[in-house]
């Protein structure tokens, strides 16, 4: 579905506030007056109600995840982590509904949702910091370790609950003690506040309805903590805290539904990760010959080609050496590597990769020698990491000169073999070379000494 590009105005920011403030407004009602404040008491609607909401935010967080990882955003991740947190303490609170695990209350389960909650502020305060730099790639390392250390604790919550385990031992309900709620719902609502304070900033300098979409999200949540604490269980300011959850993740739900699915959360993403640079390496390739090959051979020969050199030469490039596949048209392939900035050792992961590529190549070649060989071109140096195109088409790719030279000399290349230049060989001192002479390169006002990749030592 194409993006939706909106226009908004002054009057617009003001209806959108008063719109989200308006169930706090309601809350506050029902609390002054507790014949309006109706007590209404239904398991199964309570159960229901809180597994779908967790179910949101577990899609939320597995689709922030693998967006954050894919990009190394840390901004994203973190965003990832609040949806999991929720997500899995909100399933968790759902299980506490009587008769579906246990016949009574129980803490570990009751205690869970304002748990939950209340961790998922950290998540998104954090998330709202401005990262760059060696800081991110930090943020995001430590991310991973954050999201397996969240799951064990869910894990470790769950076990402890069903089996009364101390702390969570308790059969009295939790939620009467305004003391344990609001020492977590107090600084979880501050922490909400200043995320979404943050958000608008960087919403008021490139509107987005991704942006909108989180700031709504967090000003529910944190008004969905006012009614944890507050409300009285199974009255109607109680059920508030349901539908406010339900309706916040389903916002960010709608936004995503909305945005182009290439790309759908780079509104998110922080300004290193839109149009940042980093000191990477490109490799390049393509088959020698393709043309003529294409030209004496029906579509589906040249298919199955390609299939067949693609699912031998991309796995040891990907899984082996951690490149990033960045296109591939036709019989050419694009791969980066540092493009996360999470690779200092670039060039000896695309060199070794460049090696690979040509070593799983010559199997297929053996079965087929009248297929054309792959040629190879590395490169090394500074490029802009960029956010390409719009509505209907974006891609997240790398541009620049580094990029440009490394295409230039996979095309001199010698079929079978791993071109690379004087910059990637520079950070490459124990490599084996030979030199190709120097090669004049379209573009290039000075011709360009380029190498034979022979063998890495330590490969």
């Amino acid at each position: 579905m194409p993006e939706r590009r909106f226009v908004y105005t002054p009057a617009m920011v003001v209806l959108t506030a008063l719109a989200l403030l308006v169930p706090l407004a309601g809350l506050i009602l029902l609390l002054r007056d507790e014949q309006l404040d109706v007590h209404w008491e239904h398991h199964p609607a309570h159960f229901w109600l809180v597994l779908a909401t967790a179910a949101l935010s577990a899609v939320l967080a597995y689709l922030t995840g693998a967006a954050a990882l894919r990009r190394g955003d840390p901004r994203v991740l973190l965003v990832s982590l609040a949806f999991l947190s929720a997500a899995g303490f909100l399933g968790l609170h759902a299980l506490a509904t009587p008769k579906v695990l246990l016949d009574t209350p129980n803490a570990g389960f009751t205690l869970a949702t304002p748990v939950g909650v209340a961790l998922a502020s950290v998540f998104a305060f954090l998330s709202s910091l401005n990262l760059s730099g060696a800081r991110a790639v930090s943020a995001v390392r430590w991310g991973r370790w954050l999201r397996a250390g969240l799951l064990t604790l869910m894990v470790l919550w769950a076990v402890a609950s069903v089996l009364r385990l101390p702390p969570l031992h308790a059969t009295a309900v939790p939620e009467d003690a305004d003391g344990i709620l609001s020492a977590l719902a107090v600084p979880a609502i501050v922490l909400y506040a200043v995320a979404a304070g943050r958000y608008l900033r960087t919403w008021w300098e490139r509107p987005s309805l991704m942006l909108l979409s989180m700031i709504a999200a967090f000003v529910l949540l944190a008004e969905a903590m006012v009614a944890l604490v507050f409300a009285r269980n199974w009255a109607l300011s109680w059920w508030e805290w349901h539908v406010l959850m339900l309706t916040a993740f389903g916002l960010v739900v709608a936004g995503v539904r909305i945005q182009w699915y290439e790309e759908r959360f780079a509104d998110l993403y922080l300004e290193d990760t839109v149009s940042g640079q980093r000191e990477l390496s490109v490799l390049f390739a393509d088959l020698q010959g393709f043309t003529t090959f294409s030209e004496k051979h029906e579509a589906g020969e040249v298919t199955a080609m390609l299939n067949t050199y693609f699912q031998v030469v991309v796995p040891p490039v990907v899984r082996r050496h951690g490149g990033d596949v960045d296109r591939i048209i036709g019989d050419a392939l694009m791969v980066t590597f540092n493009k996360r900035g999470d690779q200092p050792d670039h060039a000896a992961r695309a060199a070794a990769a460049g090696l690979a590529l040509q070593e799983a190549a010559t199997s297929v070649q053996a079965a087929h020698p009248n297929w054309p060989r792959f040629r190879v071109g590395i490169n090394s140096g500074i490029a802009s990491v960029s956010l390409l195109g719009t509505e209907g088409g974006r891609t997240h790719t790398v541009i620049g000169d580094t990029v440009n030279v490394a295409s230039r000399i996979e095309g001199k290349a010698p079929a079978g073999g791993v071109a690379i230049t004087p910059a990637t060989r520079d950070l490459l001192p124990d490599a084996v070379t030979e030199s190709l002479g120097l090669l004049e390169l379209k573009g290039k006002a000075e011709p360009l000494e380029v190498y034979r990749l022979v063998s890495l030592k330590h490969s």
